[in-house]
């Protein structure tokens, strides 16, 4: 952020949220790593993470990263309650309300009470929210072609495989001791 800038002035142009939000700085290097140092994978998908963010812009993608998230969630699990697209999502429910503020004021999604449980909200995707999905997921596919270029097609569903199983062996809760 620019000296004498405030926050506000920052986060108004959606580059600049974009990479705000995700807390990276666009002036760091990203240095190729060398296989014989002692990196694990976090650092590596810490890498990884800052190239794909780095370019995957508003601009490019017709929205952000997290408001993709939130439509493939969508598309997924075609409706779901407020609570479970914040579990899925791996975000706080408060920054779900804004996410999901985001989204309606664009005609992406639409949220009613769930009949059953009127303290409950359910979440589904609009046609309008289909079709930008498929166009941030096309300028995706591209963008993934240029980051994963060195992989094979089989090296990318292994790497896929592998970070779906990681990630769901952490959604899943263990249990609590009743003492």
């Amino acid at each position: 952020m620019r000296s004498g800038t405030t926050i506000c002035e920052a986060i108004s142009s959606r580059k600049s949220y974009n990479h705000y939000i995700m807390n990276i700085s666009e002036s760091l290097p990203l240095l190729p790593m060398d296989e014989n140092l002692s990196t694990g994978p976090i650092l590596l998908l810490t890498q990884l993470s800052r190239l794909v963010n780095r370019r995957s812009t508003p601009e490019l993608l017709g929205q952000t990263l997290k408001q993709l998230a939130a439509l493939s969630f969508l598309r997924d699990y075609d409706e779901t309650t407020q609570q479970n697209l914040s579990d899925g999502l791996c975000i706080d429910a408060n920054y779900c309300v804004l996410l999901l503020n985001e989204l309606e004021s664009e005609d992406l999604v639409e949220r009613r009470r769930d009949p059953s449980d009127r303290r409950r909200h359910i979440v589904s995707m609009t046609e309008e929210g289909r079709n930008a999905l498929h166009q941030a997921e096309q300028a995706q596919q591209s963008l993934e072609d240029e980051i994963l270029g060195a992989l094979s097609h089989e090296e990318r569903a292994t790497l896929a495989h592998l970070l779906r199983k990681a990630i769901d062996g952490q959604t899943v809760a263990p249990a609590r001791s009743s003492d």
